[in-house]
């Protein structure tokens, strides 16, 4: 009776070779479907963080736009290009040095570019009264997409 029992129940379990897996055709669609999504997603995610750089150096251009202008407030001129962007942080000690300048000074920190570079600042500027350029991934003048230059006077403010 035993043994009949065993039997029964060995018989109910499906045996490995009837419980057959992929195989290698379906494998090989598999990789090629997930290859075709690869190629249509991954140029946009890959471009992402260049699109985030330029958007981050026009934020900090405005930004720092916008120090200097209270720097000009405060004082009744910007600081010259030899003082540079260090006079939001420090206080000038050389060329017109400003008399209402705040203890803390204008900035907290003074950031570099989104690549890691410093902003080129001239003062006073060729297209207004400073220019602040960022040379864009390249770090050269010109460039189109994420090697252009992000120039103050460009984004309106």
């Amino acid at each position: 009776m035993r043994a009949a029992l065993f039997a029964a129940r060995r018989s109910r379990r499906p045996h490995r070779l009837d419980a057959a897996g992929f195989t290698l055709i379906e494998l090989m669609v598999v990789i090629v479907i997930l290859g075709v999504l690869a190629g249509l997603v991954l140029p946009r995610i890959v471009d992402q963080p260049d699109k985030a750089r330029v958007v981050k150096a026009k934020t900090q251009i405005e930004a720092l736009s916008m120090a200097l202008k209270q720097y000009k407030l405060d004082n009744g001129f910007y600081p010259s290009t030899e003082q540079g962007l260090r006079a939001l942080r420090e206080k000038p000690s050389i060329g017109r040095v400003p008399q209402n300048y705040p203890p803390k000074g204008y900035l907290d920190s003074l950031p570099k570019d989104p690549w890691g570079r410093d902003y080129v600042y001239l003062c006073p500027g060729e297209h207004g009264d400073f220019d602040l350029i960022s040379l864009g991934a390249d770090s050269q003048e010109g460039g189109e997409g994420v090697d252009a230059d992000v120039k103050s006077w460009e984004l309106g403010g």
